[in-house]
């Protein structure tokens, strides 16, 4: 009878941990995704403008930001490279407050915002499934996470 219920506890305990686990991996996801999705979501009130693209180098592009209002263009601006972005173009972007770095807005700049949400998802629901052998939830975790990777790329 022993053997028996400490073999529960350990059923248990490693579901407990894989649990741990995959709650981690959204949440980072999430706390990673929110740095800078709160500027594109909830954007009101911030420095919005437009940005042509002059340069791209393996992680960023520059080129000259045109803010709304009374502010003349501004250089020096950078943000982050997508596969859609090339040299000439013509991007509606935010500022982020107190830094030279821009975000797209719209659906394009939201979805590619919460790109490591994403992939969070997708590794939990590895987790999920393999671990806690939940697998409808496994699945529909993963698709979630798959579905956000995929509309992100479509709209970049």
């Amino acid at each position: 009878m022993k053997r028996n219920s400490s073999g529960r506890i350990l059923v248990h305990a490693r579901n407990a941990a894989m649990a741990l686990v995959a709650l981690l991996l959204v949440v980072a996801g999430f706390w990673s995704s929110w740095g800078d999705a709160q500027h594109v979501l909830l954007s009101k009130g911030r420095e919005h403008g437009t940005l042509t693209v002059a340069s791209c180098d393996e992680d960023t592009c520059t080129g000259a930001y045109d803010p709304e209002g009374s502010q003349g263009p501004r250089d020096g601006m950078t943000i982050d490279r997508s596969v859609a972005v090339e040299k000439g173009a013509t991007l509606a972007v935010v500022a982020k407050p107190g830094k030279d770095e821009l975000l797209r807005t719209g659906w394009a700049g939201a979805l590619h915002a919460w790109l490591p949400l994403g992939g969070a998802l997708v590794l939990a629901g590895l987790v999920i499934g393999g671990g806690l052998r939940l697998t409808r939830l496994a699945w529909a975790t993963g698709l979630a996470g798959g579905s956000l990777l995929v509309a992100s790329f479509l709209a970049l």
